[in-house]
């Protein structure tokens, strides 16, 4: 069964960091481009930054330029994004996402999986 499986959310205070995982099994994801995206309450998914297959390529949204970074661990099927200078704006359940193509997953279109979320919480 393939499975993305996101840890390391919580509650951190504002100008705090955080850094969630995303640990991929039932097939290797070296192939794919990975992506985290959130969600806030009543609001459609949003992308937040993505890392291509080989790992050269990284985008984020404006949003989290400069303070979120992405990377990934091949060897451990991995995915991760360090979040700095987290502020209470950030409050949203994050996803990790893995898609053929750096462009599926900035465009959130055919994206072929999805993690279950973790809560990310950030208080003033």
């Amino acid at each position: 069964q393939v499975q993305l499986v996101e840890s390391g959310g919580g509650l951190v205070q504002a100008g705090g960091s955080l850094s969630l995982s995303c640990a991929a099994s039932g097939r290797t994801f070296n192939g794919y481009a990975m992506g985290w995206f959130r969600q806030f309450p009543g609001k459609e998914r949003e992308f937040v930054a993505a890392i291509s297959a080989s790992g050269g390529t990284t985008r984020y949204a404006d949003s989290v330029k400069g303070r979120f970074t992405i990377s990934r661990a091949y060897t451990q099927n991995t995915v991760y994004l360090q979040m700095n200078s987290l502020n209470p704006e950030d409050t949203a359940v994050y996803y990790c996402a893995a898609a053929l193509e750096l462009s599926r997953l900035i465009n959130l279109k055919s994206i072929s999986y999805w993690g279950q979320g973790t809560q990310v919480t950030v208080s003033s």
